[in-house]
C-alpha cells in the first residue's frame, strides 16, 4: 500500500467518489484495523517478545514488566486465536505450553519494524537526525 495525500475540499457539490477513492477507504479500514489490533494493551509488546526469543508463559511475564498472570493469560489466547502465535503442548512431565509468532504473526512483526525503527529515531521530540538502531537478526 502506498499512502498518499488527495486536495480538495470533497464538500457536497464533490463528485462521486472515484474507484481508487474506493481502494483508498478500503485501505483506511485495513490500516485501522491493524492499528486497533497491535494498539489493544499488552498485544504488540507480546509479538514482540516472542520475536525476541520468549516461548514459555514465565518468559513473556520476564519480558513484559507490568503484565498480570490473568492479562498474559488472556491475550495470548486472542493471538493464538487471531492466528498471530502458534502454541505448541509439549507432553512433557510437567506439560509445557510454548507460543512463538506463527508466520502470519512473523509477517506483522516485519510490517512493524520500521515503525519501531521511526519511533526510536523520533523518541522525545527528535528532529529525525539520530541514527536508526540497528536492526534485529533473524
Amino acid at each position: 500500500m502506498t499512502i498518499s495525500t488527495v486536495t480538495g475540499d470533497g464538500g457536497a457539490g464533490a463528485p462521486a467518489a472515484a474507484p481508487s477513492q474506493v481502494l483508498h477507504d478500503q485501505d483506511c479500514d485495513v490500516f485501522q484495523e491493524v492499528l486497533e489490533l497491535v494498539g489493544r494493551r499488552w498485544m504488540g509488546v507480546i509479538l514482540l517478545a516472542g520475536a525476541r526469543g520468549a516461548t514459555r508463559f514465565s518468559e513473556y511475564r520476564r519480558f513484559i514488566a507490568g503484565i498480570s498472570d490473568r492479562m498474559l493469560s488472556q491475550r495470548l489466547k486472542e493471538l493464538e486465536a487471531l492466528g498471530l502465535l502458534e502454541r505448541e503442548v509439549v507432553p512433557t512431565h510437567p506439560v509445557q505450553i510454548l507460543y512463538r509468532p506463527s508466520p502470519r504473526g512473523r509477517g506483522l512483526l516485519d510490517a512493524l519494524e520500521p515503525l519501531v525503527d521511526w519511533g526510536h529515531a523520533h523518541r522525545g521530540g527528535s528532529t529525525g537526525s539520530a541514527a536508526a538502531p540497528a536492526r534485529r537478526q533473524g
